[in-house]
């Protein structure tokens, strides 16, 4: 596979731009791109995937022909990223039910819990180019 994977964010949620910081500072090789499920291109990849453009509230991963969401999301974007996180993917054991009600707890309270932005904030100059919608 020659395309990068897209991680898809909700782009004003405080944890979710966590998250991205969070991914880029351990990504060494920048093998991830990423956009925020509001824009243009996130709604284009959401529709190309068959995903519902109206819910903004799972992280989703696009692989090639593929997208993942919640928790089966979170672990393949873990087995990207350098040492101990991608040891995180054996995770998978655990029945994803579970692994995705954990996820949507936290999903459901992350405005309570980290805040909103009133706007997705421009990525910094030297990583506009790992985002799509920059």
């Amino acid at each position: 596979m020659t395309e990068r994977p897209i991680v898809l964010f909700d782009g004003v949620c405080n944890l979710c731009h966590g998250a991205v910081r969070f991914v880029i500072a351990r990504d060494p090789v920048a093998r991830f791109r990423f956009a925020s499920l509001q824009s243009e291109a996130g709604i284009a990849l959401l529709r190309r995937h068959g995903l519902p453009i109206e819910t903004v509230d799972t992280l989703v991963l696009v692989e090639g022909d593929r997208a993942f969401t919640r928790s089966a999301a979170a672990l393949r974007i873990a087995r990207g990223l350098r040492f101990p996180w991608n040891l995180l993917p054996g995770l998978v054991v655990v029945p994803r039910p579970l692994r995705d009600r954990v996820y949507d707890f936290v999903a459901g309270r992350r405005f309570r819990w980290f805040g909103r932005l009133d706007a997705c904030p421009a990525p910094r100059p030297e990583l506009r180019e790992r985002f799509l919608d920059a």
